[in-house]
């Protein structure tokens, strides 16, 4: 069975640049613009990973982070962001109990040894 991940942007070419190298590594992708769809989707599919962007419509990224880690503390989330004032970022990140962090723009290959690594 393949692992599915979540990915949830609300940019529609980081979702089809992530959408493109996970399926090719034969992951199944699962899809989310905004914080609320992210939330709905979350509990849905109860997916492997989580792939959140910092900045989201309706609900932020750390927010949705939260729900996730609140329902299954064992589901590895990163979170992605372009943000500039990124030491703080990471840190509120991390205090919200995210696995990881990726800086925008990341390497394709760095994105995927990270995913892998977390779903060992």
């Amino acid at each position: 069975m393949k692992p599915k991940i979540l990915i949830i942007d609300d940019n529609d070419l980081t979702l089809k640049l992530i959408r493109f190298i996970l399926e090719k590594n034969n992951f199944e992708i699962v899809i989310a613009k905004d914080g609320i769809e992210a939330i709905k989707k979350f509990d849905q599919t109860k997916p492997d990973l989580v792939l959140v962007d910092i900045l989201l419509p309706f609900k932020s990224g750390l927010e949705v982070a939260h729900h996730i880690k609140s329902v299954s503390s064992q589901t590895p989330v990163v979170v992605l962001s372009a943000l500039g004032d990124e030491e703080s970022t990471v840190e509120k990140a991390f205090e919200f109990e995210v696995d990881d962090f990726i800086s925008k723009p990341f390497s394709p290959n760095e994105l995927l040894l990270r995913v892998k690594r977390l779903l060992k």
